[in-house]
């Protein structure tokens, strides 16, 4: 490339090689567009190398450890005695998985022929964005622009120094676990973040903001989750803020913001939120048609996800296709101690959205497979409307909740109603037949539980 004031002409330009940006690139250049991705970093974003990707598998490694020793284990005829853990080890596991990933998503990029660009990029006006990089600087005149810059951590006035106040990515990098540890939040990452000290033997408080964790989460699969935390020794205080925890050291499950500050969006006419957030329509075009936006700089609900399917969207788009993104429902996942699953409305949602309901709830103490695995400390619940039975929500709290609970995102996508999903073939015995007898519970008919008597 060449140093210095030169301007080079490029197809399609994304400026960031998250989860959305690196998905936007590869799709734009798989319908024949020549894409050129712009990142500071390495592809995959905060999600890969210091988010999403480690904490599950720091999750996964504590989870194996702290089910060895519990005394389920002993029922199954299992023996696994002076069972121990090595945390050093473990950062290295997830590494390993980090870098797999890593290598996979940068072959990915170069196998469709997506120039990458190590760099920051801002705008110099509505076609042209300068990039500032290890070669110095350097203009790109583009026809298309993707904007996926993702979000940056919210101010706070507490002191982060990585040791006795850390974020979540520092928490993750720590190099010797403490004796004990405060968390500061309400929302997965928290709970997460709780759960996987907890584990691994550190007396863990959670210190919640508001009433209670999770907003918006069925009351009864909460309980569940609750009592779980509780199981671990995780001391859970409410209506205590950050700023009020004296206990050292304390992870922050701070809010982020759009990272939107320092691209000179003003200086290509794009409309922006007081928040920071770029303004989109349904196709991810911002208020300058040939510029599009995608992911956590957009707002909204900040996850992954989102960002890799409005990344295609965006793409798609600017090829001429006619897409949109506007799915009907979302789902989220919290990988605790038993594990949750959530998508759609829960019953008081439902109801504050206008539906009159019917629910159904099936335990996981009746489902054959939950009990073959020494995990039936759960519940399936669904939300349907009681008018014609199409469905609204569901929950499943249990093993395996984040791997199942898809199927209930594609049934409330397609309209299905209780009676759809009462009527489907499960495999027997599974933890997808929880689901049918919930439905089946909403219909007053299920079998393998008894109805209650009035």
């Amino acid at each position: 490339m060449v140093v210095g004031d030169v301007t080079t002409a490029v197809d399609v330009l994304v400026l960031g090689a998250g989860p959305g940006g690196y998905v936007a690139a590869i799709r734009a250049a798989q319908l024949g567009r020549h894409v050129t991705l712009i990142d500071a970093g390495l592809p995959g974003g905060t999600c890969l190398h210091r988010g999403c990707i480690p904490l599950k598998a720091l999750l996964s490694s504590s989870e194996r450890y702290y089910l060895a020793r519990q005394e389920e284990l002993a029922l199954m005829g299992i023996q696994a005695e002076s069972v121990s853990f090595n945390w050093a080890g473990m950062q290295a596991w997830k590494q390993s998985v980090v870098d797999r990933l890593a290598d996979g998503v940068r072959r990915l990029v170069a196998g469709n022929h997506v120039e990458y660009v190590h760099g920051s990029g801002w705008f110099m006006n509505a076609h042209e964005v300068r990039v500032e990089g290890e070669h110095g600087s350097h203009r790109f005149k583009f026809e298309h622009c993707v904007v996926a810059t993702g979000a940056r951590a919210a101010a706070h006035d507490l002191p982060y120094d990585g040791a006795q106040v850390l974020t979540p990515e520092q928490a993750l990098a720590l190099q010797a676990l403490p004796e004990a540890l405060s968390v500061a939040g309400d929302d997965y990452i928290a709970l997460e973040l709780a759960t996987l000290f907890a584990r691994l033997g550190v007396k863990v408080q959670l210190c919640v903001p508001g009433e209670q964790v999770l907003a918006g989460v069925d009351p009864a699969a909460l309980r569940l989750v609750q009592a779980g935390l509780r199981k671990l020794g995780v001391r859970v205080t409410t209506k205590t803020s950050a700023a009020q925890v004296s206990e050292r050291p304390l992870v922050v499950s701070r809010g982020v913001c759009p990272h939107t500050a320092g691209l000179h969006l003003d200086a290509a006419g794009v409309e922006v939120a007081p928040s920071g957030a770029i303004t989109v329509n349904t196709m991810q075009q911002s208020s300058v048609p040939h510029i599009y936006a995608i992911g956590d700089c957009t707002g909204g609900r900040m996850l992954a996800s989102i960002a890799i399917k409005q990344g295609k969207v965006a793409a798609d788009a600017l090829s001429g296709q006619r897409v949109q993104f506007a799915p009907l429902v979302t789902p989220l996942v919290v990988h605790t101690t038993p594990e949750l699953a959530t998508v759609g409305y829960s019953a008081d949602e439902a109801t504050q959205a206008g539906y009159t309901v019917v629910t159904g709830r099936f335990p996981l103490a009746a489902n054959g497979r939950a009990l073959t695995l020494g995990s039936d400390n759960g519940v399936a619940l669904v939300v349907a409307s009681k008018e014609d039975g199409i469905l609204l929500g569901a929950t499943l709290v249990g093993p395996r909740a984040g791997d199942l609970i898809g199927q209930a995102a594609l049934a409330i996508e397609m309209g299905a109603t209780l009676t759809d999903l009462a009527e489907i073939l499960y495999a027997h015995p599974g933890l997808g037949e929880a689901f049918q007898e919930s439905a089946e519970s909403a219909l007053g008919r299920a079998v393998h539980m008894l109805a209650k008597t009035p």
